[in-house]
């Protein structure tokens, strides 16, 4: 049986008109290129992809039009020989559309001729293989990623067996990928952790596909390490099946900086103790702690008896082995939950729980006395320790830990070699001023507290050239109180800092309303020597002012008690020097009434000096009070420092300050303390009464409150 085609079988003669509707109802792009590679036409798939029209391109070289900056020059070379040589071909290449998008197609073209009875040429067919292409390349991205990644990546499958690792697992595990693969990633656990934290891991990444976290690992060479770890679940188009991809990095040595970081700044070198900083913030724990379970905390201060003979005598490197040895014989002396640091030369903090703790006093320091042999001397030591007991002595931080130090003085005094107990002074005077500073700290909450406004006068001319800001108590049961009957509770309280903060806010607060007023008016502000020397004080103090823009710094005065003992003068200077940077001005206020007037004076960067009232108030009837305010005013004069005088109660006062060289006052007589809203009412009712007067050298005044001048 013959196979060839039966003739009477032929197909019959299709239409060219319905072939040419094939070539225009196609996706693909056609072109019918003349024997010289020239467009003769295009179908209108062709058109609408490149935005090239049949009747702009005819007898152009397809080159010419779709060729763009990112076109394979190799690629164009071998379609143009192809041509040349009239050869069917197939190439991907990328082209460009008329308005410059890049897109990729895969050309196939053939030659056409005499044979199928047309004219020489060809026919091009294109079709669009862009997201193919660019499937590609993010496929060949994201393998270059994997492989030159510096963090480790782990593919599992959804019995989570290895299916792949990269590069970086193997240099941070140890593990070639053949070893591995198939394998669970557990062959990586170190141990340390519970399978409550596996549990809860999984748990994540079953609810969020998700987890990331801090674990350690162990290598092939059995080393630890930490890492940083993140895990996610992905879910790809195959019913019941994901995979997880797990990347992390090798965080050991950034763990081990952290934990020396953490030593050198809370541990003592040479001892390894705790240094004062870890002590704080355990003692700061320890009460929130004996608070919970109704105990009572021992705060301990031990110094060692005459430690400094032992370096003179036996030399330094004995004193620190000596040191050593006595941190190692009071930790043995106390239990896990106890503590001992050291917070100087020969001073270490204890802090106890304990039933029965002067059983405990005594036996550290029977353990102390205890002779040390080190090398071939035999080192003696005894040691005072002062204590403290918490609640007892309801204090801060600091506060138990200087009335510990107090006590220790105390039993060095009494002979050494023995423990003191601090009194708290459970007396009247002490339950009262806790009740008292309790209600001021209610007060503060309740927004019980309001400032006052003292005008401070210039003499020449009876210009008012700022205010004080004096603080007062709105008591909701005694009324309004002075500040007398309260600053002294809060004087060296926790509530002085916080109460010092509510006066600067409130103050800049109220000018910034004046200024929205149309009035822009100085105000001197007390600040108290914790609250200037607090390290945040400064930056407060500058984050305020920002917030407050239209306040002028140079209209603000810091007023600082001369009375005050400024223990470091130095930092004083450097916070009132960085406050007169900002614009402030610095007034030391009392002067006369302390200790260290000329130092202070001397060291302190002041731009004005404040005469205290006792000696003003007295000055016209006793003649010391008036050596001592002359002298005030002729000291600052030398130094070139503008003098205030307060306590000016009569015109009298007004000419004999004058006389003296003063032009600056403040006092009743020219008013009392006013609230902000009568404020300026006053001050209009001032300049009025002035512009009629003109000045104190010419008139009489009389105050707008009913005074002296």
């Amino acid at each position: 049986m013959s196979n060839a085609p039966d003739s009477n079988n032929t197909s019959p003669e299709f239409d060219p008109k319905r072939l040419a509707l094939v070539a225009s109802a196609t996706r693909n792009l056609v072109l019918i290129l003349d024997a010289g590679g020239r467009i003769e036409w295009v179908n209108a798939a062709f058109e609408r992809h490149t935005g090239f029209h049949l009747d702009t391109i005819v007898g152009k070289n397809p080159g010419e039009l779709l060729y763009g900056p990112d076109t394979d020059t190799e690629t164009v070379r071998r379609i143009r020989q192809h041509l040349f040589r009239g050869e069917v071909f197939e190439e991907d290449v990328l082209n460009y559309s008329a308005d410059g998008t890049p897109y990729w197609v895969h050309t196939y073209c053939m030659p056409v001729g005499e044979s199928e009875g047309v004219e020489p040429g060809f026919v091009v067919i294109q079709t669009n293989i862009s997201d193919r292409k660019n499937s590609e390349r993010g496929l060949r991205i994201a393998a270059s990623v994997f492989d030159r990644s510096h963090e480790a990546i782990v593919i599992t499958d959804h019995f989570n067996r290895i299916i792949d690792v990269n590069p970086a697992f193997s240099r941070i595990t140890g593990y070639s990928r053949p070893e591995v693969l198939g394998l669970n990633p557990s062959i990586l656990s170190s141990g340390r952790h519970s399978r409550e934290y596996y549990q809860s891991m999984w748990t994540s990444i079953e609810k969020t596909d998700h987890w990331r976290g801090e674990i350690w690992n162990r290598r092939k060479s059995g080393e630890e390490y930490a890492e940083l770890l993140s895990i996610s679940r992905v879910h790809l188009e195959e019913p019941g099946r994901f995979y997880h991809v797990a990347a992390f990095s090798d965080i050991t040595a950034l763990k081990n900086h952290a934990r020396e970081l953490d030593r050198a700044a809370n541990y003592d070198e040479l001892t390894g103790l705790p240094n004062r900083q870890l002590l704080e913030e355990r003692l700061r724990s320890a009460r929130t702690h004996a608070d919970r379970q109704k105990r009572v905390l021992s705060i301990c201060y031990l110094d060692l008896d005459g430690f400094k003979a032992i370096n003179d005598q036996l030399g330094h490197g004995i004193g620190d082995l000596a040191l050593r040895a006595t941190a190692e014989r009071l930790t043995r002396a106390l239990r896990s939950g106890d503590t001992i640091a050291r917070i100087g030369g020969d001073e270490f903090v204890l802090l106890l729980q304990s039933d029965s703790p002067e059983a405990v006093y005594s036996r550290i320091l029977a353990n102390v006395s205890e002779p040390l042999q080190i090398g071939d001397q035999t080192v003696n030591l005894t040691a005072s320790l002062g204590v403290t007991l918490y609640p007892e002595d309801d204090t801060d931080a600091e506060g138990l830990i200087r009335h510990a130090d107090q006590a220790m003085y105390a039993a060095k005094e009494k002979g050494r070699n023995q423990f003191h107990i601090f009194d708290p002074g459970l007396d009247a005077h002490r339950r009262q001023r806790r009740n008292q500073l309790m209600e001021i700290s209610r007060a503060l909450e309740n927004e019980e507290f309001e400032l006052y406004f003292q005008p401070q006068l210039r003499l020449d001319d009876s210009e008012v050239i700022g205010f004080e800001a004096l603080i007062r108590w709105n008591h909701p049961d005694k009324g309004l109180l002075g500040p007398g009957e309260f600053l002294p509770a809060v004087a060296n309280s926790h509530l002085e800092i916080p109460l010092g903060q509510w006066v600067l806010k409130e103050a800049i607060h109220q000018m910034n309303l004046w200024h929205e007023a149309d009035e822009s008016l100085a105000v001197s502000i007390n600040i108290s020597a914790p609250h200037l020397m607090d390290r945040s004080f400064a930056d407060y103090l500058e984050s305020y002012l920002h917030s407050h823009p239209d306040v002028r710094p140079g209209q603000i005065t810091l007023e600082v008690l001369e009375s005050t003992a400024l223990e470091d003068t130095k930092r004083a200077s450097n916070v009132l020097a960085r406050c007169q940077s900002l614009g402030l001005q610095v007034a030391l206020d009392d002067f006369g009434t302390g200790f260290s007037s000329l130092t202070y004076l001397r060291t302190l960067p002041v731009d004005v000096i404040k005469i205290d009232q006792s000696f003003v108030r007295n000055m016209l009837t006793d003649a010391s009070d008036r050596a001592i305010v002359e002298s005030v005013i002729f000291l600052a004069q030398r130094f070139d420092h503008p003098v205030l005088a307060e306590g000016v109660e009569t015109m009298e006062h007004a000419r004999a300050l004058r006389d003296m060289g003063c032009n600056l006052i403040q006092g009743y007589g020219i008013a009392r303390p006013m609230q902000a809203k009568a404020l300026l009412p006053w001050l209009a009712q001032w300049r009025d009464q002035v512009s009629r007067h003109h000045s104190l050298g010419k008139h009489e005044q009389t105050s707008v409150q009913g005074g002296g001048i």
